[in-house]
């Protein structure tokens, strides 16, 4: 089967260093899902390569023109450039690090190549918002892209909370009436606020949940586990730290 040329957009999810000059890019691609592409030249001195490195730097947008073939585990990218140069995501140390999670969050949900256009949609809208938004917003970004990146994972949580339903039951993703018999579950403002996250439905509505920084780092952890609940080897984020100390 001959590769085939397609015209896509994607995110820039890792990169590392091959040979003496070249890179293997993981991207989150609008067409293909997660795809690793081989790009040569892009670390030599030369005038003709200064600078391609650093439009491979996670959470970076390209558009780009890829070489395509099913049953490749590594293709090549013949064309490449921003999607969107941004003004502050890879530049602001607290936004770099909100990027970063919402990347690692991403790579570790991500087990095969399978098109998901909407779920890149919106990973684009979190990183575009990200970049044109401050304060509030952006510390709270975080919390709302790990509960509403599951409802494209086949795990999110329902938002039933009242007075009644008012315990997450996070092995269920659901809010009940009693406290559950494990661990694993929210009650009182924990769980109101993970209820008004979940209500929100686009950044811009996070301005109007004020926490406090300790509150925020304490939630991040909840939804970590809720996560290694329902994906197979999950693990910790190793972003998550990061994240802490630099929203704080």
């Amino acid at each position: 089967m001959p590769d085939k040329l397609h015209k896509t957009k994607g995110i820039v999810l890792r990169t590392v260093k091959y040979g003496e000059t070249s890179v293997i890019v993981t991207l989150f691609t609008e067409l293909f899902g997660l795809q690793a592409y081989l790009v040569n030249g892009v670390r030599t001195s030369s005038k003709k390569s200064a600078g391609k490195a650093a439009l491979f730097q996670p959470a970076a947008l390209l558009d780009m023109v890829v070489y395509h073939n099913d049953l490749k585990h590594l293709n090549r990218i013949r064309e490449y450039k921003w999607a969107t140069v941004f003004e502050s995501v890879l530049s602001d140390i607290s936004k770099n690090a909100v990027a970063l999670f919402m990347v690692e969050m991403l790579s570790k949900s991500l087990k095969a190549p399978e098109s998901q256009p909407e779920l890149f949609q919106f990973t684009e809208d979190c990183l575009l918002e990200l970049d044109r938004n401050a304060g509030t917003v952006v510390a709270n970004l975080p919390l709302f892209y790990a509960l509403h990146l599951s409802h494209f994972l086949g795990f999110r949580m329902t938002d039933n909370y009242n007075e009644e339903y008012c315990f997450l039951d996070m092995a269920e993703g659901s809010f009940v009436n009693e406290q559950p018999h494990h661990p694993h579950f929210l009650e009182g403002n924990q769980a109101l606020v993970t209820s008004q996250i979940l209500k929100a439905q686009q950044p811009s509505d996070l301005d109007e949940i004020k926490l406090n920084h300790d509150f925020r780092r304490r939630l991040l952890h909840v939804f970590e586990t809720y996560y290694a609940l329902h994906i197979h080897d999950f693990g910790t984020l190793k972003s998550l730290p990061v994240l802490r100390e630099v929203l704080g």
